[in-house]
């Protein structure tokens, strides 16, 4: 119950965040600006929406996760609300938890909502668009497969936030929490690109580091399926899920590292 209503609070107050107003009202933009482009270029309509749409929700899932992360613990430090809230009957393992569920909801509420909206705009490229130009499309405009898409930003995000709630839990400026997190996502997502350059150096010793930061980062690049989604390729299901288990595992125990790091914490 009381992580309920720790994360029920979060959701709320992430909900009236001029923070996530601004970056979902930014994603709209760019989808209005998505569906110019596309007018610009004959027969690559479709791909170009579903590529923009997709980097739009997870660049703003991406900025939504950091920038609210990272401030889960640090503004109640800031306000010195963290010790009336520690004063009362609440375990701190259960504050981290109720802070990061809270997010987490938030953020897949967002992208929910987000996605909804890059079907609507592709609805209307599908009805206003010849019979002829509709067969030429290496997938249906209304894909399924980008709901699968945005199920592995959602992992991806919630990965991120724990991340970012991590970093929040050991240091009390923001500007370095939200430093650090950027910069795991960042070597998270270029780990298989590192290890790729790394062989085509021949040094082994840039070898072993490029493996050592790959199993350590969480592999963020492993939840990004845009490419297929927009070519048309297929998204397996046995991918997904197992992507999705990596993620909560990986988050799982991010989460409990943040638990007893804050748990250990002295705020006197």
């Amino acid at each position: 119950m009381t992580i309920a209503l720790i994360a029920w609070h979060v959701f709320k107050d992430g909900a009236r965040s001029r923070t996530l107003v601004s970056l979902v009202g930014f994603a709209f933009a760019l989808f209005g600006i998505s569906l110019l482009l596309a007018q610009l270029s004959a027969g690559q309509d479709l791909k170009i929406i579903k590529d923009i749409g997709l980097s739009v929700i997870e660049l703003a899932g991406v900025l939504m996760a950091v920038l609210l992360g990272v401030g889960l613990v640090a503004k109640e430090i800031e306000r010195r609300s963290i010790y009336a809230l520690l004063a009362r009957p609440i375990r701190r393992t259960d504050f981290i938890v109720g802070k990061y569920l809270g997010l987490v909801a938030t953020l897949a509420a967002n992208v929910g909502v987000m996605t909804v909206a890059l079907y609507a705009v592709l609805f209307y490229i599908r009805a206003t668009s010849p019979d002829a130009v509709r067969l030429s499309w290496d997938a249906p405009a209304l894909d399924p497969a980008i709901i699968k898409a945005s199920v592995l930003i959602v992992a991806e995000l919630a990965l991120l936030t724990s991340v970012s709630l991590f970093f929040s839990t050991f240091s009390s400026s923001v500007l370095w929490s939200t430093l650090f997190s950027l910069g795991v996502y960042v070597a998270g997502s270029m780990s298989t690109q590192l290890a790729e350059l790394a062989a085509a150096v021949g040094s082994r010793t840039a070898g072993v580091v490029s493996q050592v930061v790959a199993v350590i980062l969480p592999a963020f690049g492993a939840f990004d399926v845009k490419g297929q989604v927009v070519h048309g390729l297929a998204v397996p299901l046995p991918f997904v899920l197992m992507t999705v288990a990596y993620g909560l595992t990986y988050s799982a125990a991010v989460l409990l590292a943040s638990a007893v790091v804050f748990s250990r914490r002295n705020f006197e």
